[in-house]
């Protein structure tokens, strides 16, 4: 099961650069008088958040793809998960991640912010960005729409396939040990995807009009605060 530990590990790194971009900034202006962020600054943690979260959907689509191969294919598991399966699987979440926040952050930025620059947000988010800018935005709606939620339905295929497989296979055993065995190395993995997925469709692939900042930015502090925490509790269950 080494490949796993492979992508844990790269999976914790993710989560910790991804609650660093956010957490240094926010705790400084809790306690500070003025708080600002220069607009390359804005720019930057626009960018390695969304990088991080990008990577992290796609890390949990390459888990359950190794998840697959080891409960679905167990004799040719160390076979086919090579150590240029495992690259492969690291690399290409990286990327990919990178393609994605670098189109997001290019469009974003290059819009005119002639207005107020009050972010109403605790860091510096795609909706209150496009809200503060004085241009038509339904160009980076769009784009955000088809971003956001490629990903989310490319990883999340992959893992939906993935686990219905995992699932006829596990209903094929016949003993009650060998089910309980089998679904216990899936338990964590599947409960990290519900709660990550569950979060970021209902904030980035909704429709503009039907979205509320005030109700993003609870749920922002869920998945860019808590998550990251919980996921090495939930990774620990057994």
């Amino acid at each position: 099961h080494e490949p796993m530990y492979i992508l844990l590990s790269h999976l914790s790194f993710v989560d910790t650069c991804s609650s660093s971009s956010i957490a240094p900034k926010m705790l400084c202006d809790i306690f500070a008088e003025k708080r600002g962020i220069s607009f390359m600054g804005c720019a930057a943690q626009f960018c390695f958040f969304g990088l991080f979260e990008a990577m992290e959907c796609f890390l949990l689509a390459s888990m359950a793809y190794d998840r697959y191969m080891a409960i679905c294919k167990p004799l040719l598991y160390t076979l086919i998960m090579s150590q240029r399966v495992c690259v492969q699987l690291v690399v290409g979440p990286y990327i990919m991640a990178l393609v994605c926040t670098m189109t997001d952050t290019v469009l974003t930025f290059g819009l005119p912010f002639c207005g107020s620059n009050i972010i109403n947000h605790f860091f510096c988010d795609i909706s209150p960005l496009l809200s503060l800018a004085c241009a038509d935005t339904w160009i980076n709606e769009l784009v955000l729409f088809i971003l956001a939620g490629g990903i989310v339905i490319f990883s999340g295929l992959i893992i939906t396939y993935s686990y219905v497989c995992i699932l006829v296979a596990i209903l094929k055993i016949r003993s009650a040990d060998g089910r309980q065995k089998a679904f216990s190395t899936c338990s964590s993995h599947l409960a990290a995807v519900s709660i990550l997925y569950g979060t970021l469709s209902f904030i980035y692939v909704r429709p503009g009009s039907a979205s509320s900042l005030d109700i993003n930015k609870v749920i922002s502090l869920f998945y860019t605060m808590v998550i990251p925490m919980v996921n090495p509790i939930v990774y620990r269950i057994r």
